[in-house]
């Protein structure tokens, strides 16, 4: 029966669906035609919503001054964006947003700036993507007469802070739990004018133009394209395409994107990475003017700046991989890596974690020094375990830990650096998870003769693609490598282009692109001719202008 009632989709999005848990036609409407209406809830379902909204009247009514005070990565910026976009709306100016830096003042309210805020006048601070923990620092702002409103989304402690209103769906009952940070903003947003529209003059879903920041955070941050975060993903993406920011328009020209094809892709692996920079290897601040501005020309410096950085972080993350293969040359085999240099920049050390696991099939914790000798570092999992229970178990190890399953960051005492990898591996066990094995880790078997645009089309209904509703990978068995040949930036060759072939019928090929990879990047080394099962998805390639469908490589067994 349930077949019989999924008979108006294809046989290839009909097995997709119920890949995802979607077995009925009325549960594919709702995903595959997202509504904003629909889908969006009623932002006065989070618990302290009203509060919040008349606060920030009463401070917008007595021209108090407020402070944005936002995370430093690619959630809390867009997130204070959109609250810039909120003011600039209802014309406001006593305003300044506030970003802390990665690598001196570190994540979350510090006291330092609060009381900095403190003496010059402010009377309302809204965090963004921050905050839920700041039991101390918003204290602290009380005692000097800040009223704080916390919008965020991570998990809350046992004693909430005593903040004015809470903005977090992990607090409440608000039905959509795993909101991003600039999420929750944006439902602060649409609250706030779902209630004073009229009093300021506002146009009604004037917030949808908001829409460009919320999904880029949302694809940004990790959290699962499903429900409420697959409709603000989809409307997002939508935005994007067309948003008029002159410094995104800036910034995708130089990198050759289309912004009329703009993809989820193009935001995970070049405009994600392109604002991070900014805090990674600058002032975070760079990130947010890039978005917030309305001046082409500082646009088009912003753009270059923020290209410029990320370049010489893409050369210092390489210097730094050079040293750990080295050290590899020498190293024992241990069920945890840990490795570090008091020379390595804090910033960038969960790229050069997430490489390193990439490589070894490991969980990896890689440390440097902050700029008051703090070791400090950022872990990455390779399944097997949740590097958060990990550190929990190994707690006596750290000052400070957090982060999610796969990823995290930590603080470690200076005598006990060097035993951190003993103790990580001896807990590991107690910790560790089995792995899913990568063949059958597969959504369908499909051939060679399936990849063609009809397909694609297909696919296209599932996307926005990422964490929760992950790209189909496609198991195409016994495929006969015809050619490789490497590619790359001037000539770099730092990936692949292989041509395979049908083992059964060899006038049936398809190309497939594997990047930063080599011969030996798989489990056995690929020669042409070798018959092998490659694991991979549809890829639509639209370089210089010109549309070339073809696979991009998962793993070849």
């Amino acid at each position: 029966m349930l077949r019989l009632a999924m008979q108006k989709f294809s046989e290839l999005l009909r097995n997709l669906l119920e890949k995802r848990g979607i077995t009925d036609e009325a549960q594919a409407d709702i995903f595959l035609s997202p509504d904003y209406k629909r889908d969006l809830h009623d932002p006065f379902l989070m618990r302290d919503m009203e509060k919040a909204c008349v606060r920030l009247y009463e401070a917008v009514e007595a021209s108090q001054k407020i402070v944005i005070y936002a995370d430093y990565d690619c959630d809390g910026i867009p997130g204070a964006v959109i609250l810039n976009d909120l003011f600039a709306l209802i014309n406001y100016k006593n305003y300044e947003v506030y970003i802390p830096q990665r690598n001196s003042e570190g994540y979350g309210l510090n006291l330092e700036a609060i009381k900095g805020f403190a003496k010059s006048g402010v009377k309302l601070l809204i965090t963004v993507d921050l905050g839920i923990t700041a039991v101390t620092e918003v204290a602290q702002a009380e005692v000097n007469g800040i009223d704080v409103i916390i919008t965020d989304h991570h998990l809350p402690p046992e004693v909430l802070p005593r903040a004015y209103a809470i903005l977090n769906p992990k607090t409440d009952e608000y039905p959509e739990k795993m909101l991003c940070g600039a999420g929750v903003a944006f439902k602060f947003v649409q609250g706030f004018l779902k209630k004073y529209n009229e009093y300021f003059k506002v146009k009604e879903g004037a917030e949808k133009w908001m829409l460009d920041m919320a999904g880029l955070a949302t694809l940004s941050d990790m959290v699962p394209l499903t429900g409420e975060n697959r409709a603000i993903a989809c409307f997002g993406m939508k935005v994007l395409r067309k948003s008029p920011r002159p410094g995104l328009q800036k910034l995708l020209a130089k990198m050759n994107i289309d912004q009329r094809y703009l993809s989820p892709d193009d935001i995970g692996f070049m405009v994600t990475p392109r604002l991070n920079a900014a805090s990674r290897m600058d002032n975070p601040m760079r990130a947010f003017e890039l978005l917030a501005t309305e001046d082409e020309v500082q646009g088009g410096v912003l753009a270059d700046h923020l290209t410029k950085i990320n370049d010489e972080r893409k050369t210092i993350v390489t210097g730094i991989m050079r040293e750990v293969n080295k050290k590899f040359e020498k190293r024992e085999d241990t069920e945890v890596i840990v490795i570090g240099n008091p020379a390595w920049r804090v910033g960038i050390l969960g790229l050069v974690a997430g490489k390193i696991c990439d490589l070894h099939k490991k969980p990896v914790f890689v440390w440097g020094k902050d700029e008051n000798e703090c070791i400090k570092g950022s872990c990455r999992s390779d399944g097997s375990v949740s590097v958060v229970e990990l550190m929990r178990e190994t707690s006596e190890s750290f000052l400070e830990f957090g982060g999610h399953e796969l990823a995290g960051g930590f603080t470690v005492h200076t005598d006990k650096i060097h035993f951190l990898e003993e103790a990580l591996s001896k807990n590991f066990k107690k910790v560790k998870r089995e792995k899913a094995d990568s063949v059958a880790n597969h959504d369908m078997k499909l051939i060679l003769e399936n990849i063609h645009m009809k397909n694609w089309r297909e696919l296209e209904k599932l996307e926005p693609f990422g964490f929760g509703n992950p790209k189909p990978v496609f198991l195409f068995e016994n495929v006969k490598i015809d050619n490789i040949k490497k590619f790359g930036k001037n000539g770099s060759g730092e990936h692949l282009e292989i041509v395979f072939s049908d083992a059964s019928d060899r006038y049936k090929k398809a190309k497939a692109v594997s990047f930063f990879s080599g011969i030996d990047s798989f489990k056995n080394t690929l020669r042409e001719g070798l018959n092998v099962n490659l694991l991979a998805t549809f890829d639509l390639s639209r370089f210089r202008g010109r549309e070339e469908l073809r696979l991009r490589i998962e793993d070849i067994i």
